[in-house]
């Protein structure tokens, strides 16, 4: 049979200018769309975190007294905000006294999922419900959960984990250790202020930008912070002096992240943290705290962001990453003179 000679008809071309302005027009309309429900946005484009809405706190003379064995914290692995509470529920030694259940992002459902259902429920959103059945919110980790009353207590983190750290030491087996001690207080709120802002929600404030000025603020002041804190941590072993605090681990959950996500997924690419001179050290010295390392899981961390977050990565391609032994010595503890390990 002779070969055709007929010429490709214009179906078979490569796009056309057209098709090209008219792809990139539709995928920046649902990127704004879905950006919109992940991350709220004022009108310079700038990312606002909502507010947590249970406020509600652990005290002997509150509906929700402390006791041994009636709460749970609700995590997600791959969350910052939640591992910051497993940090402290590690360091006070409470694992016996607080139990945990573990929720996973589900990107196609939106929201949390539970490995294992709670209190009849399979998602987080099923559980907010239960406990307020008029709940219109975010439905976020951590949880603080009063299995007893089957509500919520508190569900920002900032205030569970001075709870945490506070109000179970008659049930905890490092009851000795204070990680926001009285005389340390007014430093350790001024760091938390200026972490919060500039690093913690930081990194979400460059990659949830969605204008290129709001990610140049965010990302400028972010490495503003973390150049001034590795300059203090040039003398200091930790954030106020030699001893950990809630600054501390407050800050450790986002340096944990940082180089295997927010560099290169939320485009906080000016720097690594193991380029810094203290800082890298300083995460190693965190994470080698008796109890820290094992529940610090790097895969699920990639896997819950860069699987997860769709208008940000939407091949879902999860990358190797660099290499990160967090196991190495770090020579910190020559900064501190009365230091006394947290199992003491």
């Amino acid at each position: 049979m002779p070969q055709s000679t007929a010429k490709p008809t214009a179906s078979r071309k490569l796009p056309g200018k057209l098709i090209i302005q008219a792809g990139k027009w539709v995928w920046t309309t649902m990127w704004q769309i879905m950006m919109s429900q992940l991350a709220p946005r004022d009108r310079s484009g700038a990312y606002i975190r909502p507010a947590s809405q249970f406020r509600d706190r652990i005290s002997p003379d509150s509906s929700h007294p402390p006791e041994a064995d009636r709460y749970s914290l609700i995590v997600g692995m791959g969350c910052p905000w939640a591992h910051r509470t497993l940090v402290v529920r590690a360091l006070k030694g409470l694992e016996t006294v607080i139990s945990v259940a573990i929720a996973q992002p589900d990107p196609i459902a939106g929201g949390w999922v539970f490995e294992k259902e709670m209190e009849g429920c399979r998602t987080l959103a099923e559980l907010y419900a239960l406990a307020k059945s008029d709940y219109r919110g975010r439905s976020t980790v951590p949880v603080l959960w009063d299995r007893q009353k089957k509500a919520i207590v508190n569900n920002e983190s900032a205030e569970i984990i001075v709870m945490l750290n506070a109000e179970f030491n008659e049930f905890a087996a490092h009851s000795a250790i204070d990680l926001y001690p009285d005389e340390g207080r007014e430093s350790i709120d001024r760091w938390n202020e200026k972490i919060y802002h500039a690093v913690n929600n930081g990194v979400y404030r460059c990659g949830f930008a969605q204008t290129q000025t709001a990610y140049e603020q965010a990302c400028n002041q972010l490495f503003e912070t973390l150049d001034e804190i590795d300059a203090v941590l040039t003398e200091n072993r930790y954030l106020c002096g030699d001893r950990v605090t809630l600054a501390d681990v407050r800050l450790f959950t986002t340096l944990f992240r940082f180089d295997a996500v927010y560099f290169g997924l939320f485009k906080c690419n000016r720097r690594r943290i193991q380029d810094y001179v203290n800082l890298g050290a300083y995460l190693r010295d965190l994470y080698q705290l008796p109890g820290v390392a094992e529940i610090c899981d790097l895969e699920t961390v990639k896997r819950d962001y860069y699987g997860s977050l769709f208008p940000l990565n939407p091949g879902g391609i999860i990358p190797l990453g660099i290499e990160m032994n967090l196991s190495e010595p770090h020579d910190r503890s020559r900064l501190s003179q009365s230091f006394k390990p947290v199992d003491a």
